[in-house]
């Protein structure tokens, strides 16, 4: 055998990565042995192997996943390695954010200050009439709701052209929790002018995003009114259970699932400005 390619032993001690490890990446196909031998099945290693290791070993310790891993040691050269390291890096930041909030939420809720965290929210309510709307309908899991709130929403207001057009704000029903763990369903919503054409347009779509009309009877919203800032999580929970709260206050009943009414253009508006409805029907 070559004297160049290390045992698995011995390249483990000098990549700073365990013998198990090594097994482990070869096959993800992050770093396969140089030869293997046929006989035994004894892994060997080269020298010049040792560098992408140690990466290997350097990138987990981001806790950065296997795939992710993969992408950067696979990268066609430093700088586009770089730049995929500071793409994983960016999403990190994000949700050590995101995990920072809902940490202060919890702390304020643990200490009894939920009632402060209410009070910026102000609470009413508005009659809203029969809607025709066209729907959509989803199992879909935190992560993937604003993408698909916003795909879904786009391709209604699309199809309402065909519809008489949109008559009010579109909004989110959400039947059932939807969270890291929990899918819903949740229904996209844009009211239309024309049922007949609504039928028409939704029969045209076939099982295409399982598009479907139906008619809401008029009913009462309590909401309260949030910003694009507030419209993040954990913040919108908040602005959900203020409304929560309000209700039986007011001697009111909750008479329907929750929902989200988006009034604004999402992509013009700023962290400050007003975009959202959150609601629930009462009577």
């Amino acid at each position: 055998m070559d004297d160049e390619l290390l045992t698995i032993g011995a390249f483990a001690a000098r990549s700073r990565l365990s013998a198990k490890a090594l097994r482990l990446y070869d096959r993800l196909g992050l770093l396969a042995p140089a030869h293997v031998d046929e006989f035994n099945g004894y892994r060997y290693y080269r020298a010049d192997q040792i560098e992408r290791a140690r990466l290997v070993a350097l990138l987990r310790q981001l806790d950065m996943p296997l795939a992710r891993v993969a992408e950067v040691v696979e990268a066609p050269d430093g700088a586009t390695a770089a730049d995929r390291l500071t793409a994983y890096w960016a999403d990190v930041e994000t949700r050590v954010a995101e995990q920072r909030a809902l940490a202060e939420y919890l702390r304020e809720r643990l200490s009894g200050r939920s009632s402060e965290m209410y009070g910026k929210f102000d609470v009413e309510t508005v009659d809203v009439p029969e809607q025709v709307l066209i729907t959509e309908t989803r199992h879909v899991l935190a992560g993937e709701l604003p993408a698909w709130i916003g795909a879904s929403l786009g391709r209604l207001t699309e199809g309402a052209r065909e519809c008489g057009g949109v008559t009010a704000a579109p909004f989110v029903v959400y039947h059932s929790d939807v969270s890291m763990e929990s899918d819903g369903p949740a229904e996209s919503c844009v009211p239309v002018a024309d049922e007949a054409a609504a039928r028409a347009w939704v029969e045209k779509q076939g099982r295409t995003h399982d598009a479907k009309v139906r008619v809401e009877p008029a009913h009462r919203l309590a909401y309260t009114r949030i910003t694009k800032a507030q419209v993040n999580h954990p913040q919108i929970l908040a602005a959900f259970e203020a409304v929560e709260e309000w209700i039986p206050q007011q001697g009111l009943w909750q008479a329907g699932p929750c929902r989200e009414v988006y009034f604004a253009d999402w992509d013009a508006a700023g962290a400050d400005d007003p975009v959202c409805d959150v609601a629930f029907p009462v009577r």
